[in-house]
């Protein structure tokens, strides 16, 4: 049995002849099993040549055939080293078929009988892929009809070369012998064979369950656990291209986080952004969406894309008011270990885009590219904290499930229309969401707060000291008189007027909502961004403040 391992192992090395590191499993086994097959019809081959060379009573004709078609023999294992793979199997099916007919005529048909039984079917098994099944089956078919053509044909036919049967014999068993000392030991290097390759194939699946759980760990904060397992599963999904999709695209934003971070510690604006995404991410794969990008504090989330989304506009809605109510967990964070609350404004857009892997074969993200995701960002700087607005195409595609509570139109940069674009209270249906109330109702001041402020955009933009007074407040909105007559969603940076110089050294932010009065003076500006100092000075007023009105901030 020790000499029997050790012609396995010879066998093992003599298989793994052109095995490298890169060729796959099944291919390295195929090309084992060949290099092992090739080698037993040679060693058939040398030792029947050397048993009738040696022999006085043999004739020499044998042994020369025995030549021949060892020279087939190397013929075919080495156009199968240079890939040649047909010119190999024409050249072993010529290797069987040819020497079969030599020994029928020379010897008799007896030796075409072993030689079928133990060379041909064993060719056809062991030069063939295993995936090649229809090939490999004609191959063997082949080799039937080939052997009862040459029993019809020449059976009967007295042999050119006369052989004693006693030599004949004794051929037959010297061919056995060797025939089963071979089969033994490719037995013993088969399951060596097998063993290693399904070692191999082991490490093989656990190296690609290590990748793909370390992709979910990279990714799956970023994409649903749908979306991960579609592009694990289908990995050409991951290849450099793009398709014209339509999507949903949803932007959301920190209001004012530019001038908080400004006063903050580098180390609490980033623990304040991770406990922020920590909780949006969370909500937005809850909604099976795609987040495209983080930048800085802003997400763009794309819904209909990798994967089809027949409900992406409802799904967008729902993920972007569950968001916003979100929200609520997160100021309540800030608020324990003692951060600023923050207000985040959305955007939704349904619209026609380019999506797909765009980059370089090194580097490449999967990313959206069309004007409808300029657009999105658009929509969404129109918006104040707790708002979710929407464009047309958004409110059409998602029907009369919506709840609009505001809705006006807009001219963005680059636009040559107006956009007409809706302000979205709650979604009706499967999703069943609406906005949480978070501002109290506004109180009349006992005495209005005297600002100066400063217009960030429109016709009277950089002009600086203008003058106005705040007559109604709220946590998030105040009712201010200004000076002159200004466009709603106008940006305004404000401070306190008769305060000390550290308070009115403040600047404080806020959009125009809504504009009143008979002269249109009257301005309802909700704050973006409001320093905890400011906002303790506007607290003292509202605690001192007349009975709330019934009116509500949006």
């Amino acid at each position: 049995m020790a000499i029997l391992k050790m012609l396995g192992k010879g066998f093992w090395a003599i298989g793994n002849i052109g095995v490298t590191p890169d060729i796959r499993p099944e291919e390295a086994k195929h090309i084992q099993y060949f290099n092992i097959g090739v080698f037993m019809m040679m060693v058939i081959n040398l030792f029947y040549f050397f048993q009738t060379v040696t022999d006085e009573r043999t004739p020499m004709i044998i042994p020369i055939a025995q030549i021949s078609t060892s020279v087939l023999c190397l013929l075919v294992y080495t156009f199968h080293t240079l890939g040649r793979f047909t010119t190999a199997r024409i050249y072993g099916f010529l290797l069987f078929f040819a020497n079969a007919l030599i020994l029928n005529t020379l010897s008799g048909k007896e030796l075409v009988d072993h030689y079928f039984v133990f060379i041909a079917i064993g060719y056809a098994f062991l030069v063939f892929p295993r995936k090649e099944k229809r090939l490999m089956t004609t191959m063997i078919i082949s080799a039937f009809i080939c052997y009862l053509a040459i029993f019809f044909l020449y059976g009967h036919v007295e042999p050119a070369v006369q052989i004693e049967p006693s030599v004949l014999n004794r051929q037959n068993q010297f061919l056995l012998y060797i025939v089963f000392i071979l089969f033994i030991i490719f037995m013993i290097s088969a399951r060596s064979f097998t063993d290693r390759t399904e070692d191999s194939l082991n490490q093989e699946r656990d190296k690609l369950a290590e990748m793909a759980a370390l992709l979910k760990k990279m990714f799956g904060r970023y994409l649903s656990t749908e979306v991960m397992t579609s592009l694990i599963e289908n990995p050409s999904a991951l290849e450099l291209g793009g398709e014209k999709r339509r999507v949903t695209i949803m932007m959301s934003d920190l209001r004012g986080f530019t001038a908080l971070s400004e006063r903050l510690a580098p180390e609490q604006v980033v623990q304040m952004l991770n406990a922020y995404f920590e909780v949006m991410v969370e909500v937005v794969l809850k909604f099976q969406g795609t987040i495209n990008e983080i930048i800085g504090d802003a997400l763009l989330v794309i819904f209909g894309a990798p994967q089809e989304m027949p409900d992406r506009t409802h799904r967008a809605i729902a993920c972007a008011i569950a968001m916003q109510n979100a929200m609520a967990e997160v100021n309540a964070q800030n608020r324990s270990q003692g951060l600023p609350e923050l207000d985040m404004g959305i955007g939704l857009n349904e619209t026609e885009v380019i999506v797909g892997n765009i980059g370089s074969s090194k580097r490449s993200k999967y990313t959206v590219v069309g004007s409808g995701v300029n657009m999105t960002s658009r929509i969404e700087s129109y918006s104040v904290g707790g708002q979710v607005l929407i464009s047309e195409s958004v409110r059409q595609e998602a029907g009369e499930v919506l709840r609009i509570d505001a809705q006006r139109e807009v001219l963005p940069k680059g636009a040559e229309t107006p956009l007409k674009i809706y302000e979205v209270g709650g979604i009706a249906g499967q999703y069943n969401l609406a906005l949480e109330e978070k501002d109290p109702g506004l109180v009349t001041l006992a005495r209005q707060i005297p600002l100066r402020y400063t217009v960030l955009e429109g016709k009277d933009v950089g002009k600086k000291g203008l003058q106005a007074s705040v007559v109604r407040l709220s946590k998030k909105c105040a009712e201010i008189i200004l000076d002159r007559q200004l466009e709603i969603l106008t940006n305004l940076k404000m401070n306190l007027g008769d305060v000390d110089e550290n308070l009115s050294a403040r600047d404080f932010y806020g959009k125009i909502i809504e504009r009143s009065g008979e002269n249109g003076e009257s301005h309802m500006v909700h704050f973006t961004s409001v320093p905890s100092e400011v906002d303790a000075y506007f607290q003292s007023h509202r605690q001192h403040a007349a009975k709330p009105t019934t009116r509500e901030s949006s």
